[in-house]
This record gives structure tokens, sequence and C-alpha cells, in this order.
């Protein structure tokens, strides 16, 4: 059968081959140590486990819910939003989750883009815009964050990617790959920029919680400036990625846009899971203090680790990742991901992945326990030794 156009444009996601070739050499024999992947190896707490586990056993909790998600979910992500961020959302219609905020990409580009309509995306950036907005044959103009200029957006420059069909501009503080939180002047700049030209800005905020004492939100500024969009999830503040526990926050016209789409492709939450969410979304501070502790020292190890492949690393970065430039003896983050991949069994993930900007650059997962880093730094140490 011959496919649909429309996948010729996207190829298929580079983390879905290389874990497959990770896989294959594995099966080969060989001992690769996975530091490409921001998946969470720690547990949800205790407390979340045993929830699903009670409410999965009672009656009646495996039947469809509603596609606005359960109203406890729905007042503990508002709950979440005020203590966390000093953020009042409506429970009953300023919040909409969703299985994974992944979706809400998908949902909220369908919700308020035309074909053709352009979309200004960051650049490095998530992958999952770029191929969102290529399914839906929108044009896409990407906006660089550079080294240079602190890998923070030039306002100015933006402003003259906007022609008369612009819709959305994409932004992610703290930002995936590099790490780089955006203050409060940065946000009121960019809600600034969208409000002077009326355009949808919409904020991809899962990593706030991670190595971040001062978590912002953009819907701080939803008196100002009524289009903002910003999505959350549990995957990596909560350990909860395989959950598929996100959610959209904004004003309640901009949601039932975007539930007419979400309302058309699934048909609710499994009720434990929101259940088991509603108890991650009450812990208390000492959660994320505990968590952030072990990726401090985990972090330290792979400052170490990529100081000893002289490498280049700036410390002032948030997240599950660690961004370093590369040697300058290699060409490209491919050459280099490859070295480390099938010369010293480590994967990590090539900047290029995540753009043209990110061509020098190397990003390093955090989401394996200090032994595994440790062989890697020991793999590294012995590597050195033999080139000595």
């Amino acid at each position: 059968m011959k496919p649909a156009k429309r996948i010729n444009i996207v190829n298929e996601y580079y983390f879905s081959k290389k874990l497959a070739e990770v896989k294959d050499l594995q099966n080969k024999g060989q001992q690769i140590i996975n530091l490409g992947i921001g998946s969470p190896d720690l547990p949800p707490h205790p407390d979340v486990i045993k929830e699903l586990n009670k409410t999965s056993q009672e009656k009646g909790n495996n039947s469809y819910q509603s596609y606005r998600g359960i109203d406890e979910l729905r007042n503990a992500f508002s709950n979440w939003y005020e203590r966390i961020y000093r953020v009042k959302l409506n429970p009953e219609n300023e919040i909409l989750p969703l299985i994974g905020s992944k979706e809400g990409i998908m949902h909220i580009s369908m919700a308020f883009c035309n074909p053709g309509d352009r979309v200004l995306i960051p650049n490095p950036g998530y992958p999952a815009y770029s191929a969102v907005s290529k399914l839906l044959n929108l044009d896409i103009q990407y906006y660089n964050l550079t080294e240079q200029n602190n890998w923070l957006p030039d306002i100015n420059k933006i402003e003259l990617l906007m022609n008369d069909k612009y819709k959305i501009i994409w932004i992610n503080f703290p930002h995936m790959p590099t790490g780089k939180v955006a203050d409060y002047g940065t946000l009121e700049k960019l809600v600034l920029l969208a409000k002077s030209k009326n355009v949808l800005l919409v904020n991809d905020n899962p990593y706030s919680l991670i190595l971040n004492n001062k978590p912002l939100s953009i819907l701080s500024y939803l008196d100002e400036y009524e289009n903002l969009l910003e999505l959350n999830s549990l995957s990596k503040s909560h350990n909860m990625a395989g959950w598929r526990v996100g959610m959209i926050g904004g004003k309640s016209e901009n949601i039932n846009h975007v539930l007419k789409v979400k309302s058309n492709f699934d048909s609710g939450m499994y009720k434990p899971v929101q259940l088991a969410a509603v108890k991650a979304l009450s812990l208390e501070t000492d959660w994320y203090d505990v968590l952030n502790l072990e990726y401090i020292q985990r972090r330290n190890l792979v400052w170490e680790i990529l100081k000893k492949q002289d490498c280049r690393i700036n410390k002032e970065s948030s997240g599950l990742f660690v961004w370093a430039k590369i040697p300058v003896t290699f060409e490209n983050s491919y050459e280099f991901s490859d070295y480390l991949l099938y010369e010293l069994g480590i994967f990590a993930a090539p900047g290029l992945v995540f753009g043209s900007n990110g061509k020098n650059y190397i990003r390093f997962s955090l989401c394996a326990n200090q032994n595994i880093l440790e062989n890697a730094l020991t793999r590294v140490i012995t590597s050195k030794q033999k080139v000595l």
C-alpha cells in the first residue's frame, strides 16, 4: 500500500532507530551504557504506586473517563500550579489533562493552525515541534539559540521571521537540550512580542523542577495576554514517564479549542492513573529535594566524564541533561557520538538531532545510576591511559 505523502517529509524518530542499533550491539554481547535518553530510571513515590494498586482494584474504575480528566486531577494540577509557580488556574476550564504532554504539541497545532500557517521553532529544540509541523504542512521557521547569546532567543530576530500567516511561537524553558533557564525578563519580552503580533505563545515546561531553584511559568502573564498556553508533565518531575500524565494550561477559550481536537483522538485517561497522579501532585517539597540531590551527584559524574573527554561544559543549566561542546578534533556531533558508542560503549545524543545549532554539541542524560556513571567514567579514563 502506498503511504500518504506526509510521511515522506518526516523520518523515523532518531532515538527510535538509534536505540534499535544499541540493542543490536547489546545482543551481540557488547555492554553499552545508554546515556542518551531522558527516561527517569528512579521509581515514583511509593504512595503513588500504592494509590495505583488500590484504585485499579476498585469497581468501576476501568470504564471510559471524561475527556477533560476527572475533577480530582484538574484540582490537583490547579493546586500544584499555585504552590509551585504562584499561578492561579481555574480547574473547571483552564486546565486540560493530557495523556502525556507530547500529544499536546499535535493537539495545539491542529487546533490553531491551517496548512501553510507559519510556526516559529527553536534551533536547537525538541524534534517533535518540527515533526508535527511537517505532518500538518505548516510553514516552519527556526529561530536561533546560540551559545554566544547564552542560549536565549533574540527577540528582534524572531520578529523578523513573522509574516501575515504566523500563528505559534514555540518556546521551551527550562530549555531542552541546553538546560538554559529563562528569567522573568526574557519571558516578559516574549509575551510582549506575542501580544504585539497577536500570536499564540506556547511554553513546553516539563523540566522546571529538576536542578532548578526558581520554577517559572509563562502563565504568570495570563492577565496581561490571553493567548498563552503551557504544557507540563509528571514524566520528569515525578518519575512517571511511562504513565503518560501531562496537562495544558491557559484561558478557557483556548483550552476548549484544544479539547475539540483531543476529544476526537482518545477516550480519556485510565482513572487509577489519574488518581495516582493526584497523589503525586500533592507530595511535599522534600520529594523534589531528595530527587535533585541524586541528580546533583549524577551530574557531577557526568561533568567529570565530559571533562576527561576534553568537552567544554556550561555548568549553569537545569533539567535531566548535560549539554557540552565537543572536542575540536571531531567534525560534528554525530561523529563524536559514534566514537563514544563504538570505541567506549557509551551512547550519548548528538546535538545535531536537535537542530543545526547543535552541530558541535553533545547531550548526556542523567537517567542512569551512579554505579553506571562511574563505570562510564572508568571506561573514559582507561581509554585515555591507553592512548598515553
